[in-house]
């Protein structure tokens, strides 16, 4: 929901024109909340104890299934008022470059309608129907490769408007300019050519799927952490700029004179030195063989906590700061309490992050309730000699971490309360803090602004990379699974 609402305020903003078709988002939002209800009914009446990634043949309540493609479905209405409304610019202003805010929004948009073909299919295909009933059994295999089609691409649609901040709001933010206006596209367009051929880096250890196809999307992945090494050197460069323009000196200098007093900034740059963390261990993730050493351990979890539970989680909470002042004409309730909460958010993810991803190292499982697996005394014992009593040191390591994350939620809930209760009208006037650029988009090569070079090559990839791959498993798995229930 944060997501559809920011995408759709950023594309109106930078076009400088209405969103053309607010009937499709309403009808959008509309299925999103039935699907929230029916999904959220299911969870908590104990119907659907399948966890997020809902793997077969462990079988939920149909609402479940079903509440969740209502969600799906209301994005693409969503994504079909932003191409509406691109559509009716590029025809007022033909030969201009598109705004690099609607380019970021657009590949957002992109990535996830790519990516959602498969969830949908394997929902409308292999699950709702065996979950009502309608046919006896399903191919686990089968769902979990079109799962993971689409589960990779998932993160980057979490991911991609914190980029789209990073790139277009944070520069002003800071005091400064883009570094360079055509790099930020050329990412953006890298992020469509190499999300979602990546999938198999998931399963790696499943049968069925030949070594040399896990090896080409092993490869794939990691051309995917290009456009996030170009992010890493354009931000670095764009930060220093601001730095030294506001009186920073030297090598270091110019990072005190960043204005770390402001929430919404401190708070997304917090996300950009956390994820590079997360990407280091994302690389490990992707690789082949490493892979091995920490697979469905806690490092997992560890990893998926630094970028999207920070990168994007904290991005979109700084993003906060300025956008519900801007929405609701008020005040932010305390930038102090803001300002904490950035930090707490930061120093607790760092104790969260390394407590998890130690315990992986060794061995602790992930996804299991340690104060009650009838084997943690056990495997405490098995790993005691590996460092400070083996995995519990980092377990408790994780457990204040987390305290210290709960805690930051906690303000931040504060705020966004305190502020909707905050007279209306009391706040100076705010503006959304798009940045301008030192390289702008006139030096952009004009095939950054072709969108179909970049979809085709990605439809290629992903042909290439998943049609061979799909037919040997639909020929070596079977239809077999009846499906059990989990209370």
């Amino acid at each position: 929901f944060f997501i559809s609402g920011f995408l759709m305020i950023t594309t109106s903003r930078s076009l400088k024109r209405p969103m053309s078709a607010m009937s499709l988002s309403w009808i959008g939002f509309g299925l999103m909340i039935v699907g929230v209800v029916l999904a959220a009914w299911a969870m908590f009446s104990g119907n659907a104890n399948v966890l997020y990634t809902f793997y077969v043949p462990m079988r939920a309540h149909a609402l479940h299934y079903i509440g969740l493609t209502l969600i799906v479905v209301g994005t693409w209405f969503h994504s079909a008022n932003h191409f509406l409304t691109w559509r009716a610019w590029r025809k007022e202003n033909p030969g201009v470059k598109t705004p690099l805010a609607t380019v970021a929004v657009l590949t957002t948009w992109i990535v996830w309608d790519i990516a959602t073909i498969g969830v949908a299919t394997e929902m409308l295909v292999l699950v709702i129907p065996w979950s009502l009933g309608l046919v006896e059994n399903t191919n686990p295999l089968l769902a979990r490769t079109l799962f993971w089609y689409f589960g990779h691409p998932l993160v980057y649609f979490w991911l991609l408007p914190a980029y789209t901040s990073w790139y277009t709001m944070i520069p002003k933010q800071a005091g400064g300019k883009l570094f360079s206006d055509p790099l930020a596209r050329l990412v953006f367009m890298l992020f469509i050519l190499f999300s979602v051929p990546v999938g198999f880096h998931h399963q790696y250890t499943d049968p069925g799927i030949t070594e040399a196809w896990k090896g080409v999307h092993a490869a794939m992945t990691y051309a995917v952490t290009f456009p996030s090494l170009i992010t890493a050197f354009t931000l670095m460069a764009t930060l220093e700029y601001a730095g030294k323009k506001r009186g920073g000196k030297g090598l270091v200098g110019w990072i005190f004179r960043l204005p770390w007093g402001d929430p919404s900034f401190a708070a997304q740059v917090f996300a950009m030195i956390i994820f590079a963390a997360g990407g280091i261990s994302g690389v490990i993730n992707a690789s082949y063989t490493v892979n091995l050493v920490i697979h469905n351990t806690t490092w997992v979890p560890g990893h998926f906590h630094l970028t999207v539970g920070t990168a994007a989680t904290l991005s979109f909470m700084g993003i906060t700061y300025w956008l519900l002042p801007y929405i609701t004409k008020r005040r932010l309730f305390s930038r102090p309490v803001a300002l904490a909460q950035a930090w707490t958010w930061f120093i607790g993810m760092i104790l969260f992050g390394r407590g998890m991803h130690w315990a992986g190292l060794l061995g602790a499982p992930r996804r299991v309730p340690f104060s009650q697996a009838f084997y943690t005394q056990e495997l405490i014992a098995n790993t005691a000699g590996r460092g400070l009593g083996g995995f519990q040191a980092a377990m408790l390591l994780t457990a204040v971490g987390g305290t210290i994350l709960a805690i930051s939620g906690t303000l931040y809930f504060i705020n966004v309360i305190g502020t909707l209760v905050t007279k209306k009208g009391s706040a100076a006037d705010v503006d959304i803090p798009f940045a301008e650029a030192l390289s702008g988009a006139e030096s952009a090569p004009p095939v950054l602004d072709r969108w179909r070079v970049w979809i085709g090559g990605a439809v290629v990839l992903i042909l290439i990379a998943y049609v061979p791959a799909l037919i040997s498993i639909i020929q070596a798995s079977d239809w077999n699974a009846p499906g059990m229930i989990i209370r």
